[in-house]
């Protein structure tokens, strides 16, 4: 079973987050830990961080997933008539381009069923603002579950930027999920989206003046497509 801690660090330490009406999950499984940890240093390829990613990813959708509702209906076995199970609301996987893409790949692991989106969200460094430049999601997304995806909750704009365009298109079963949360950012999101659960690995220490999360990994985007 997962081990999940709400309001801690990833080494169990107090830290001051913002008050939340929705849960923030806090995904502390050693397994989790360690692929991070992996990811962190500045020596790990990126060959091994993508490999990392994409496990941590895979473990994190099943705390994801743990509480999603679901419907029976009937079917047979070579034995005899029973029930199976099926999840209630269609899941839909929408990460923030391009950073977003690398936690695709361990979700579709877990929901190969899912109906993908992508959001294209550009940070303008000088103002540190989104700037939106794709924007293609499945169709009616008001009966979803929507798992919005992005490593890094640094400044919080882009997050916010998302699950706006979402709502505006019908989702209102929105989850965030990324690997990495600075406080900052959590206070900027929680102010827009309160309503809306995050689930990461981890809430760092907070954000340098370029506005990257430290101790953070890096542009997860340039690690992870050996773009550095």
């Amino acid at each position: 079973m997962f081990k999940c801690k709400r309001g801690l660090t990833q080494t169990g330490a107090p830290r001051t987050v913002p008050a939340m009406s929705a849960p923030l999950t806090i995904i502390s499984h050693p397994l989790v830990q360690i692929r991070l940890s992996r990811m962190r240093d500045e020596t790990t390829g990126h060959e091994e961080f993508r490999r990392c990613m994409h496990e941590i990813t895979r473990l994190m959708a099943y705390e994801i997933t743990r509480e999603w509702e679901t419907s029976t209906y009937p079917m047979r076995t070579p034995l005899k008539e029973t029930l199976g199970t099926a999840l209630l609301h269609p899941p839909v996987l929408a990460p923030i381009l391009r950073a977003g893409l690398g936690m695709l790949h361990g979700m579709l692991e877990v929901l190969p069923e899912a109906r993908v989106g992508h959001i294209g969200l550009f940070r303008n460094e000088e103002t540190k603002l989104p700037e939106s430049y794709y924007l293609r999601t499945p169709e009616d997304l008001s009966a979803s579950k929507v798992v919005l995806l992005d490593p890094m909750l640094a400044t919080g704009n882009s997050a916010v930027a998302a699950v706006s365009q979402l709502r505006s298109l019908g989702a209102n079963q929105i989850i965030f999920a990324c690997m990495l949360c600075a406080p900052e950012g959590l206070e900027t999101f929680r102010k827009e989206h309160p309503d809306v659960p995050i689930f990461t690995a981890a809430v760092d220490e907070g954000l340098t003046d370029r506005s990257y999360i430290t101790p953070g990994l890096g542009d997860a985007g340039d690690r992870y497509f050996g773009t550095l």
